[in-house]
């Protein structure tokens, strides 16, 4: 039966699952109301109907935190709002740890989620018995009690949101199937349909697992793929609480809850199984996927030994639904990179519920604006790589992500599906010298390197791993001779045309208009000032410049390279990425090694801190770049692909009698964090500006064509000293280790959360960074009369805070150690 359906929209949102009602209901109430949603079926057909509605609060970030927790906010207040039920109980949840790791893991998410202000407790066997009395407690050795999660109903819900939707004014046509989405001139301008076109300003894809079918013939391949997805749901309990919190063992793959007076049990187990390969089949409504007992059986069987009234408790349905996955088992949000004006919300992994309200309330904003309201990069789904939304890449992947949602979050966590997708020409040598790979935005990068009969592979632990003496050695080879690493994976774009330099010029909060052969350090920022990039920028020539950033930021920053050249510019951007190479060469004997290879003048005079300029190394040119993301003397050689291995044999050869080492990437991020060097998505983002961030040095302030972000900056200047700021911390222990987000007190109340933290070897400490925030400056004096703690777990450990970095304060070390140049810190990079 055909519809009528406008010719005419603001924004279409295809799909009717709970995050397209919630995204219609939240554009509904900023205002924006000529909004079509299109189901092609009916509300809740696809994965929402099906979903166990869980409603917990605390997320890996604080911003995904607060998103959930306004969730939970939504759900309770529905109700009253619409008329409409959502069945909404806030019966708090409780996680059971089986092994000390386990605890040690809860131990950490409490501390943080008390920072991100999430009522959380850490709570005994005793406790666990207390508030769940159906446990088996045998080898629980501790647990976690969040008494503010909790669960709704998936469909009244989203009816909820509907409803409200509805209400302000929204049109929800079901039946109503996209046959494509339509574009023109890099953007999307409405969708055609099996009842006519739709013409529209913004389109918006929240279809879960049909995602790709739609996106696919646009050049996206949003990266997500669906599984299986299993639950059991018991026949009545008798005399069972209805009160029971959210029950979940991850070392057991279970969670459970109670509903109606029985059990559902689910599970998110170590080996998924991935499903519709071949596309999911446009009549799939409501639908469900056979039954596999043997692949749930081994949950199953250990979630009766844990609850043993299941022993004499029937199975009145065994569930098997389909539900999509992304690669790194965190949503997908915004806008795509390849087409404008196409938003996407997709791919949950098993949290739509959860998610949906938070998700489309920032959405909704981030519609209205264009760009996002808060810093959301971990969900962003500019952060992927267009290989990475590949059929088989993301099938392997699946295999993994399911169950790594209960398998431990252990620090430096590899993934160990779906690998060796990207490699650099000098992989199979990096595996000779003993690499132990890891993966990052798809690449293989050496992350440390194993002895000789050593197996290079991981043992983890929160405590120091296996690999801390083998970092330790590669960072002291960087300190007292020269160390080799394989840095490829930094993103290379090459800007060029008449006026590129105007461009770049309104991109970077820095200067670009330098003599060529000059390298700049700089950050992109957006309008209220915020850091969307941190970069090098490298003049070449009069009309051409490098733009060097890291790997997990490529996609993103090229979109916001190309998004800023006016469309009458004189100027054009190459990806140079996959065909150069680069090798970065640090350390106090890297002048020597490299003066050895190319009988270059590389001394101060000729070679000053922060220039480039092309050199001979055997037979090939290479641009020589003396900056570094160490600390140390040294310079990043980009080498032509062709020419790469040759280069590389060179400086191996050459480089032997100098005690040449090579090192990975966990030495590089212990280097750059006892340097104080920010790490973009972790020490800085959208959300700091350059003043926070202890990055004023960066900022040509009377630039005469200013630069984006530069009017709100000036007014955070004009405020006086920030009141919040990016410290340096060092911990009196050095046995406890920092990662992220431990909470820091400063007299025993909280003053802010730590960004990154690793140990130093060259100054034998535990370091981090973070924010901290005062009701009066922070300056290095401020911060010397405070009794600073670090929360590690449930330990509250002493600990050192300052502006300037523990390593080599001055740059000294960086500048050829010289000791004229002010101290001014070097260039923060990648």
């Amino acid at each position: 039966m055909a519809h009528a359906v406008p010719s005419r929209a603001d924004v279409v949102i295809i799909g009717g699952g709970i995050v397209g009602c919630s995204i219609a209901y939240h554009l509904a109430r900023i205002g924006i109301t000529n909004v079509v949603l299109l189901e092609r079926r009916q509300l809740t057909c696809g994965t929402t109907w099906h979903a166990a509605g869980l409603v917990p609060q605390l997320r890996a970030t604080r911003n995904l935190t607060e998103l959930a927790k306004y969730t939970a906010q939504l759900v309770r207040e529905l109700e009253a709002e619409t008329g409409q039920a959502t069945g909404f109980r806030q019966n708090g949840s409780i996680g059971v740890a089986l092994d000390h790791e386990r605890l040690e893991e809860f131990k950490r998410n409490a501390a943080m989620g008390r920072a991100f202000g999430v009522e959380v407790e850490l709570i005994g066997p005793a406790e666990i018995r207390r508030r769940y009395p159906l446990l088996a407690m045998d080898g629980i050795v501790g647990g976690i009690w969040l008494p503010k999660d909790g669960q709704t109903n998936p469909v009244d819900t989203t009816i909820a949101l509907a409803k409200g939707a509805r209400g302000r004014g929204v049109r929800i046509l079901e039946g109503v199937e996209v046959q494509r989405i339509l574009a023109r001139n890099g953007r999307a301008c409405g969708v055609a349909t099996d009842s006519g076109e739709i013409r529209a300003d913004s389109v918006v894809l929240a279809t879960g697992m049909w995602a790709n079918e739609l996106a696919r013939p646009l050049g996206v391949r949003l990266p997500l793929h669906a599984a299986e997805h299993f639950y059991v749901v018991t026949d009545v309990v008798p005399d069972l609480p209805r009160d029971l919190p959210v029950l979940r063992v991850p070392d057991e793959h279970a969670y459970v809850k109670e509903e109606a007076g029985k059990l559902l049990i689910g599970a998110f187990e170590p080996v998924a199984k991935p499903w519709g390969m071949a596309g999911i089949p446009r009549e799939f409504c409501f639908d469900s996927l056979p039954d596999d007992e043997a692949h749930f059986m081994p949950v199953l069987e250990k979630a009766i030994v844990r609850l043993p009234v299941l022993e004499t408790t029937g199975i009145a349905h065994w569930f098997n639904g389909p539900e999509s996955f992304t690669p790194d088992d965190r949503y997908l949000l915004g806008e795509t990179a390849e087409v404008r004006d196409l938003f996407v919300a997709c791919g949950f992994n098993s949290i739509g519920i959860q998610s949906a309200g938070g998700a489309g309330k920032v959405l909704a904003q981030w519609i209205r604006d264009r760009r996002a309201p808060l810093e959301l990069v971990d969900v962003d789904v500019r952060r992927f790589q267009p290989a990475q939304g590949t059929r088989r890449y993301l099938h392997d992947r699946t295999v993994e992500s399911l169950g790594l949602l209960y398998a431990m979050h252990w620090p430096f966590r590899q993934y160990e599906t779906a690998r060796g997708m990207r490699r650099s020409p000098f992989h199979d040598r990096l595996l000779a010298a003993g690499a132990c790979m890891g993966e990052f935005a798809g690449w293989e990068r050496p992350n440390w390197y194993a002895a000789a009969g050593e197996r290079p592979e991981y043992r983890y632990s929160y405590r120091r791993q296996n690999w801390f003496e083998r970092c330790a050695l590669e960072c002291r080879a960087t300190r007292d001779a020269v160390a080799l690493y394989d840095q490829s994976s930094f993103a290379k774009f090459l800007v060029q045309g008449a006026d590129s330099c105007a461009v770049l010029n309104r991109i970077c909060c820095a200067d670009v208009d330098v003599p060529a052969g000059k390298l700049v350090y700089t950050q992109w920022l957006n309008e209220r000032g915020g850091i969307e990039a941190d970069l090098t920028v490298t003049r070449l020539a009069e009309h051409q410049y490098l733009v060097v950033t890291s790997a997990g930021s490529h996609n993103r920053d090229l979109a916001w390279l190309r998004e800023h050249v006016p469309p009458d510019a004189r100027c054009t951007v190459s990806d140079l990425t996959p065909g150069l190479p680069m090798l970065g060469l640090m350390g106090p004997r890297s002048r020597e090694l490299l003066q050895a290879l190319s009988a270059e003048d590389l001394s101060d005079a000729a070679f000053p801190f922060a220039s480039s300029r092309e050199i001979e190394i055997g037979y090939a040119i290479v641009r020589a770049s003396r900056v570094t993301y160490v600390g140390e003397l040294g310079w990043e050689l980009y080498v032509p692909a062709d020419l790469a291995l040759h280069v590389f044999e060179r400086i191996v050869q050459a480089g032997a009698p100098m005690g040449l080492t090579m090192a990975g990437y966990h030495a590089m991020n212990a280097c750059r964090v006892e340097k104080g060097y920010r790490h973009w998505g972790h020490d800085i983002g959208p959300d700091d500006d350059p003043l926070a961030a202890g990055l004023a040095f960066t900022v040509a302030w009377d630039k005469p064509a200013g630069f984006i972000g530069r009017d709100a900056l000036q007014r955070l200047r004009e405020a006086g000293k920030p009141k919040r700021r990016l410290v340096q911390l060092r911990l009196a222990d050095e046995g406890e280790l920092l990662y992220h987000d431990e909470p820091i007190l400063a007299d025993g109340r909280l003053v802010g959360t730590t960004t990154s933290g690793m140990y130093g070897h060259r100054v034998g400490a535990s370091l981090g960074m973070g924010y901290v925030e005062l009701p009066e400056p922070v300056t290095a004096e401020r911060l010397a009369t405070l009794e600073m703690t670090v929360e590690v777990g449930d330990r509250c450990v002493p600990a050192t805070a300052q502006l300037a970095p523990f390593y080599d304060p001055k740059g000294e070390r960086v500048r050829g150690m010289r000791q004229d140049d002010g101290g001014q810190p070097a260039p923060a990079i990648r």
